[in-house]
């Protein structure tokens, strides 16, 4: 009886919570996001990289544990398939029963499973406390890129996500670092430094969890399982904050989605369309991920012993060259990552596969030839590149799949991917280290840089080129596609779009205002897509950039179309108003802070392209009709 009448209260919706998500301006609640969700990685580059650097000290005798070097690598291995395992189950749980109750289950169960790892006294018991220590960070890895990408705007997705992926390179550089100390017998006995290792970790991950508290659930989660209510109210208080931050008035959303609530999608029903419906990109997830898996694994796991072996390197000094190695990684995202959402990914994800798989040829060929500081910047360089194509590929398999399975489709690509790259790389490169012929390890640069070219091939394939673009019209949500079953059906024309400011209806100025906006977009997207027809974009393989919704008011060619309108305008108000400005006064007259990098630089382009502002010298901008007569007022 209580399952029937809460199914009474699901019904077919109309929401515009999407849009209102997308059109904020990036504030101060989306720093409590990157900084209460993203920094997970940090730990999972601490704990990887940690137990690499002290593992010499646990099998020593008055160590406080009897662990051989096997049993060690053992329980490596154990944390994978514990990763593996919590990332497939924590996973599904996320999609069922909410983004937010699962990051912080998870991250609990991390805490709990560290701290017990430094009281391990016994193998067995060691091996008990690393799995479950995988499975909390594997399911952070579900929970928290699904969350993520639902809760920071379209246009910056692409640099935020690669951001946090990388930063799983600052805990491992911390890690490395921290060993040198926890390595010292002159500060610390052998059983003790390897110990507190491990309380570094629960200690920060308590520190996360308290930040995490005050994350709101996904409110794309929440309309779609019955709780639309609790989603506006969770949206409301999130622009109000923003409003209150940055002194503005929010611009009215246009942008809607008809969706069917259901509280609970049965998981055969995700697994159908996320593996049969969309099979390319189901071949395009695991590529990415079994080639980053292969790579980084297969040296990260190995780095420490391949140095000592062919290079000579005093173990007690290996984690400095770690510190370089994860410093060239960190440094990848960070450098690179705003041009997934300029440039586009599927140039991008290619590139760095690619050029990654070129690098691991050129230091193959050159080995023999180099000394431990040349190896390691080679090797530094490789994983700049590298780096940046495997956070991509979290990116990748959370845009690309609806809403209901992306949290499960994080956990199985990342499963498999890891499952078998994470697990065939590093017993590869161990083997191939331990006979100590250069030539055999070569061979394994020249297979990791095979499999890392089939995933760049991968993308140029099968990528979709989802930079900037809604999730909902990258893949609509399972819910919205029933609700357009239960009307009858959609006929997908463009007649969508003329439905722009139909809840302002009432008021023919409003929208005769929306439907000016609506063709200038029109306009704006056809003759870009005439200039890259006429350039070098013309050579950029796969499908083109239109990407359409029969549920989204507006199709989105690649980028918030809507967003730049407005830029636009607000750049041609101010530059009429005020006459020639430099583009750093047009930026503070604009609030253009607010529009999320490299934004400015895109709505100058574009006007300039479409004849409303002119450059005038190096650095300033005027609008057209009045460049003659712009003088220096306001040309700071």
């Amino acid at each position: 009886m209580a399952r029937a009448q809460r199914d009474e209260q699901l019904q077919t919706i109309e929401t515009d919570v999407p849009a209102r998500l997308d059109r904020l301006p990036f504030s101060r609640f989306h720093r409590l996001v990157i900084i209460g969700l993203g920094t997970v990685w940090i730990l999972d580059g601490l704990e990887v990289t940690i137990v690499g650097s002290i593992a010499a000290r646990m099998v020593e005798a008055g160590s406080g544990i009897e662990i051989t070097a096997s049993q060690i690598g053992l329980a490596a291995s154990i944390y994978i398939v514990g990763a593996c395992t919590g990332a497939l189950l924590f996973g599904q749980l996320t999609d069922r029963f909410g983004r937010k109750k699962l990051f912080l289950l998870t991250l609990g169960v991390y805490i709990t499973a560290t701290v017990l790892t430094a009281f391990a006294w016994t193998p067995w018991f060691f091996y008990v406390c690393r799995f479950f220590t995988g499975a909390g960070i594997g399911g952070e890895y579900a929970a928290i890129n699904s969350a993520i990408d639902e809760l920071i705007p379209s246009r910056l997705r692409g640099r935020v996500d690669l951001l946090i992926n990388g930063s799983y390179w600052l805990g491992a550089a911390f890690g490395s670092g921290a060993s040198l100390l926890l390595l010292d017998e002159d500060l610390l006995g052998p059983s003790v430094g390897w110990r507190i290792s491990f309380v570094m970790g629960a200690v920060l991950g308590l520190v996360i969890l308290v930040v995490r508290r005050h994350v709101p659930e996904s409110p794309r989660w929440l309309f779609i399982h019955g709780q639309e209510d609790e989603a506006n109210r969770t949206v409301e208080a999130i622009e109000r904050e923003v409003r209150e931050e940055t002194g503005e008035d929010l611009e009215e959303p246009h942008d809607t989605l008809k969706i069917r609530q259901r509280h609970v999608i049965p998981f055969r029903e995700i697994a159908k369309v996320a593996f049969t419906r969309y099979p390319k990109r189901a071949v395009l997830g695991l590529a990415l991920f079994v080639g980053q898996a292969f790579l980084y694994n297969g040296f990260t796991f190995n780095l420490g012993t391949l140095m000592s072996t062919y290079f000579g390197v005093a173990s007690g000094f290996v984690p400095v060259f770690l510190i370089v190695y994860a410093v060239g990684n960190f440094l990848g995202p960070v450098l690179l990552g705003r041009l997934f959402d300029t440039v586009g990914r599927k140039p991008m994800i290619s590139l760095a596969y690619l050029g990654s798989a070129v690098m691991a040829v050129v230091t193959a060929v050159l080995f023999t030839g180099l000394n431990s500081w040349t190896f390691i910047l080679l090797l530094g360089l490789t994983f700049f590149l590298a780096s940046s194509g495997a956070s991509a590929a979290y990116l990748t398999v959370s845009e690309i799949f609806p809403m209901e399975t992306r949290a499960l489709a994080i956990a199985f690509f990342y499963a498999v991917g890891t499952g078998i790259g994470g697990i065939v790389g590093p017993l590869l490169f161990g083997r191939l280290i331990e006979s100590g012929d250069a030539g055999a390890l070569m061979t394994g640069f020249f297979i990791a840089a095979a499999v890392m070219a089939l995933g760049g091939l991968a993308e140029i394939v099968f990528g979709v080129k989802a930079e900037n673009a809604s999730l909902e019209s990258i893949a609509m949500p399972l819910t919205a596609e029933h609700a357009q079953d239960g009307d009858g059906g959609d006929d997908g024309d463009d007649d969508a779009q003329d439905d722009v400011g139909a809840r302002d209806a009432e008021d023919p100025a409003a929208r005769r205002r929306d439907r000016e906006a609506a063709d200038r977009i029109r306009a704006r997207v056809v003759g870009r897509e005439q200039r890259e027809r006429r350039g070098l974009r013309r050579y950029r393989p796969g499908p083109g950039q239109s990407l359409y919704s029969p549920r989204m008011t507006i199709t989105t060619p690649g980028r918030d179309e809507r967003s730049l309108d407005r830029h636009i305008a607000a750049v041609e108000a101010v530059l009429r108003q005020r006459g020639t400005l430099t583009q750093k006064a047009l930026a503070e007259a604009v609030g253009a802070r607010w529009w999320g990098p490299g934004q400015l630089r895109l709505a100058l382009r574009e006007a300039q392209e479409e004849g409303r502002v002119r450059r005038v010298g190096r650095d300033r901008y005027a609008a057209e009709q009045d460049q003659a007569a712009a003088g220096p007022v306001g040309s700071a």
